[in-house]
């Protein structure tokens, strides 16, 4: 086995240049490219959510053990290319952080942190060739997710709803506009309407919707667990008032 000593940042960078050897190191990780890692970045980073909304540290450390793996794939194969480098990552980010905390390390007002940092934010996304308010709004992110930040952007520029009134009622109005959809391409689209309209409700009332859905999400699976082990037979054989009575059940317990 090779040694690989140092400090643990340092091993790990060389633990991933020698995985990346074309000659001595690991065949699947030396054909990696940046395309093929990107779904694993994605999936750490739901992880390491995961683990912070069950509260289990012990999984935490190990899934941000594995998201930082990710950031030293990346930027070793961006090394190979000679665009940039693990140090340049690292030193672009605390750039950015000294850049937009003037109340930390400048003399602007302790109190004034988050305002600040949206109008540095602002001033950098000036500086870019896409003039829009939504640049820079990945698009690789989830489409719940997306649609909030759009909408949140957007809302910056004065293009909002003054009140709640307006996302309720847009709700309505697409609801009726799925119902009265005669394809499958239509109700897609009306579909995806109102769902665009029930995040902006979501917005208006404070609630983050990739949150709430989550919520919902683990609700249902304990829920329906319940109902599995209630079930004294299999459910695809049970009535429809035996599944509600089974599901109504599963809410007391």
């Amino acid at each position: 086995m090779l040694p690989v000593e140092g400090a643990p940042l340092d091993r790990l960078l060389t633990v991933m240049r020698i995985l990346r050897d074309p000659e001595y190191g690991c065949p699947w990780d030396v054909a990696q490219t940046f395309a093929t890692i990107a779904p694993y970045t994605i999936e750490e980073a739901y992880e390491v959510a995961d683990a912070c909304e069950r509260g289990d540290m012990v999984a935490l450390k190990d899934e941000l053990g594995d998201l930082l793996l990710q950031v030293v794939f990346h930027s070793r194969m961006a090394e190979e290319a000679g665009d940039f480098a693990f140090d340049d990552v690292a030193m672009g980010v605390a750039d950015k952080l000294i850049r937009r905390h003037p109340h930390v390390f400048d003399d602007a007002p302790r109190d004034s942190g988050h305002a600040q940092w949206e109008v540095i934010k602002a001033a950098e996304r000036a500086k870019s060739d896409d003039q829009s308010a939504l640049a820079g709004v990945a698009l690789a992110l989830p489409a719940l997710m997306r649609a909030e930040k759009l909408q949140k952007r957007a809302s910056r520029v004065g293009f909002d709803w003054p009140d709640i009134s307006g996302p309720r009622a847009k709700i309505i109005e697409e609801l009726a506009e799925v119902e009265a959809a005669v394809d499958h391409d239509a109700r897609e689209d009306e579909i995806g309407d109102l769902l665009f309209a029930v995040v902006n409700f979501a917005r208006h009332l404070k609630i983050d919707p990739e949150i709430a859905l989550r919520r919902s999400n683990a609700k249902f699976e304990r829920r329906f667990r319940k109902v599995e082990e209630f079930g004294e037979a299999s459910l695809a054989g049970q009535s429809i008032e035996q599944l509600d009575a089974l599901w109504e059940r599963a809410k007391r317990a």
